[in-house]
Formats: C-alpha cells, sequence, structure tokens
C-alpha cells in the first residue's frame, strides 16, 4: 500500500476557527479538494449556517472560507488508507500546527469526528487553543448532529462579530 498525501490548509490571518477532518476521503481526493463527497454533510452545514450557497468550484470555496474567518486542514498530512475508511488508515503523519498558529487568530478549534480528536489530542496534549471533538460529517455517521455543529460556530462567531 502506497502513502497518500493530503491537502495543504486554507487559512489566514483572519481565520478564527480551525476546522480539521482526519484525511480526505477517495472522492475527494479525486476532486482535490476538502469534502468532496456529496454526500458529506460539511459544505451543507457550513454554508447552512452561514446562509450562503454552497461554490461549486474549489476557488470560489477557499474564498468563502477565508471570507468567514474559517480555516480547513486535515490532521493527517500523508497516510496509508484503504478507501475512506478512517479505521484503515495506517502510518499517520500528523499535521504542524505551528504555521497556523504564528499567522492565523484561531479561538477554537473544531475537530471532525473521533479520528481527528483523537490523533490531534495525542500530538497536541498541551494546545493552549479551545478544542471541541465535533459528531463527524461524513455521511458514514449515523450520530451526526448539526446543532451541535452551529453551537460550536455560534461560540466563535457571534461572540466576534
Amino acid at each position: 500500500m502506497t502513502a497518500k498525501m493530503g491537502f495543504a490548509p486554507v487559512y489566514d490571518e483572519n481565520s478564527k476557527v480551525l476546522i480539521l477532518g482526519s484525511f480526505p476521503s477517495v472522492k475527494s481526493r479525486q476532486v482535490e479538494f476538502y469534502y468532496g463527497n456529496k454526500q458529506n454533510r460539511f459544505w451543507k452545514m457550513l454554508c447552512g449556517y452561514f446562509g450562503v450557497a454552497i461554490p461549486e468550484k474549489t476557488a470560489d470555496k477557499k474564498r468563502l472560507l477565508l471570507d468567514k474567518g474559517v480555516a480547513l486542514w486535515d490532521v493527517i498530512t500523508e497516510c496509508e488508507i484503504e478507501g475512506s475508511a478512517d479505521a484503515s488508515v495506517k502510518n499517520p503523519v500528523i499535521i504542524d500546527l505551528a504555521p497556523i498558529v504564528a499567522t492565523a487568530n484561531l479561538r477554537k478549534i473544531l475537530l471532525n469526528g473521533t479520528l481527528a480528536y483523537d490523533l490531534f489530542k495525542k500530538a497536541y496534549p498541551n494546545c493552549s487553543i479551545s478544542l471541541q471533538k465535533m459528531p463527524s460529517t461524513s455521511p458514514a455517521n449515523p450520530r451526526y448532529d448539526e446543532s451541535i455543529w452551529r453551537q460550536a460556530l455560534d461560540d466563535v462567531f457571534t461572540i466576534s462579530n
């Protein structure tokens, strides 16, 4: 099994919240951007929260993220994986958070799913930025609850606007 590479982070100095997934799905790797599976709830949730249409093009998705103060990345930058299942991840290489922390004005890190949360906590046990484990937006997660995402985003955006 050959190692697969994730995507570069999307962030700038205005990013207030960092959303970290685990690793791009097969579909995301095919379209070369985060949450490329149309069944994944991520873009519907985020765009619904901000009251905007889901952009079709990657460049427009990046612009939306930056305009809204959202940084996006995955905890794993490289790994061996079968299909898209987090359970099949082997030999994960974990992100270096330092560049984002040095640039962005992060108030919170939201970890999209259990694997992202567990790996992040292990790699950064003393992270001083507020963390929250979120219900995975994956279509494979039957316990997804959008209200938890909305509350977590409210914690960042209604206080800071």
